[in-house]
């Protein structure tokens, strides 16, 4: 019997051990996020695109075929799939369900327009996007680095020739890690809600891709960068997944998410912030090959 007790007592030990340190970390990841004011980013896009008309030229490029993307698929999916999976949820989260299941059904929705959108309408508007607002911002030097920039004060004409790749397309491991976390909505309200963050911290890896593009990283220097600041970009991962769930109005958010995210950069290029003060994953991938 007291064998018994003993192996209770240190799975409980070791259990405890296990949550105080996802808990220090969940601890030391928020108050990263906050310091870094990355939550702001996705608000201060809204706010500078609708007072920046330039910024608009992409975005109204594309807004008809999208638009009818976004209605269709998200009007399809409840449709046919509501029910459905209704008739599952509820058998886990209770009356709960009624709510989980349209959060699952606008992200499910959200992801398809994603995937279709980005690699079929929207990849060169988002990335005249992401260019135009840092020449907007007076980041031109870093622009160079991926495009001839042309004479003038309209941000968008001022976009030439582009010399290096846009943005990387979704790829299968994204949609393959996207079914995995699908089950978390089986958990009751948490389960949504962990489903959503990691979404979110997926999403967050890649808004910064052109960034890095431009600043000529390598992937293992950019993989160095997000390790350290893991906690601001699942922060604005998650707000930007969050907008752009919403039926209808998700092609703007994802417009006003990318205005987002060149802010961000350019604050980074520019004002060498707490973030970008260890901007050195050149110098330790140094240091690393030099050992």
């Amino acid at each position: 019997m007291s064998d018994d007790n003993s192996v209770i007592n240190r799975v409980q030990a070791k259990a405890q051990e296990v949550v105080k340190g996802d808990y220090d970390k969940a601890k030391v990841l928020l108050s990263t996020a906050a310091k870094s004011g990355s939550y702001l980013y996705p608000f201060r896009g809204i706010l500078y695109f609708a007072t920046h008309k330039a910024l608009w030229k992409p975005f109204m490029s594309r807004i008809l075929p999208t638009l009818g993307l976004a209605v269709g698929v998200t009007t399809s999916m409840f449709f046919f799939t509501y029910l459905p999976q209704l008739a599952i949820l509820v058998f886990v989260n209770g009356p709960l369900a009624v709510f989980t299941t349209v959060l699952l059904i606008l992200n499910e929705s959200s992801t398809i327009v994603n995937i279709i959108s980005r690699n079929y309408f929207l990849q060169d508007a988002i990335l005249d996007t992401f260019d135009g607002t840092l020449v907007a911002r007076n980041a031109t030097g870093i622009v160079s680095e991926g495009r001839q920039l042309k004479s003038g004060s309209d941000p968008i004409t001022r976009l030439g020739k582009i010399l290096k790749n846009p943005f990387r397309k979704f790829t299968p491991k994204a949609l393959v890690r996207y079914v995995i976390y699908l089950p978390l909505n089986f958990i009751p309200v948490v389960g949504t809600i962990m489903f959503i963050v990691l979404q979110g911290r997926s999403r967050g890896k890649s808004v910064h891709d052109r960034y890095f593009q431009l600043k000529g990283w390598s992937s293992s220097q950019q993989r160095d960068w997000l390790q350290q600041h893991i906690g601001p970009y699942t922060t604005f991962g998650t707000i930007a997944t969050l907008l752009e769930m919403i039926p209808v109005v998700s092609m703007l958010f994802t417009f006003t998410n990318t205005v987002g995210a060149a802010l961000w950069a350019a604050d980074i290029e520019q004002k060498n912030t707490a973030l970008a003060a260890s901007t050195a994953p050149n110098l330790r991938e140094s240091a690393k090959k030099a050992e």
